[in-house]
């Protein structure tokens, strides 16, 4: 896919999110779940008063959730501790830091550990 040269990468992605409705995080799911809802409200068949339109931002919205798709098959994901401990539940922060604790620590829980 053409890159526009007078933008910068950031300034693709980010007008790619905005077209998808995307926050500035999102999951792959947020992502497809959002390309979804836009094809269907925006497809040239169920937007018959104005096709042109419907065109316009259906060829918008793949453009975007393609160069969107490619920035998320590119990323290198870190599986250092730091990272991956970043996204724990509560739960699992809680257990992390009372778990061995009798006083905290579920019974079942301290069997599974």
């Amino acid at each position: 896919m053409p890159m526009d040269t007078k933008k910068s990468k950031f300034e693709i992605i980010t007008q790619s999110r905005k077209s998808l409705g995307l926050t500035e995080s999102a999951t792959r799911e947020q992502i497809r779940e959002n390309y979804k809802q836009l094809i269907k409200k925006w497809h040239p068949d169920k937007n018959l008063s104005d096709q042109k339109q419907a065109e316009s931002k259906t060829t918008e919205i793949i453009q975007a959730y393609k160069i969107i798709i490619q920035y998320c098959d590119d990323y290198k994901f870190s599986f250092t501790r730091q990272e991956v401990e970043k996204y724990l539940s509560d739960r699992e922060k809680w257990f992390k830091q009372f778990g061995e604790d009798p006083i905290w620590a579920n019974k079942n829980e301290q069997e599974n550990s």
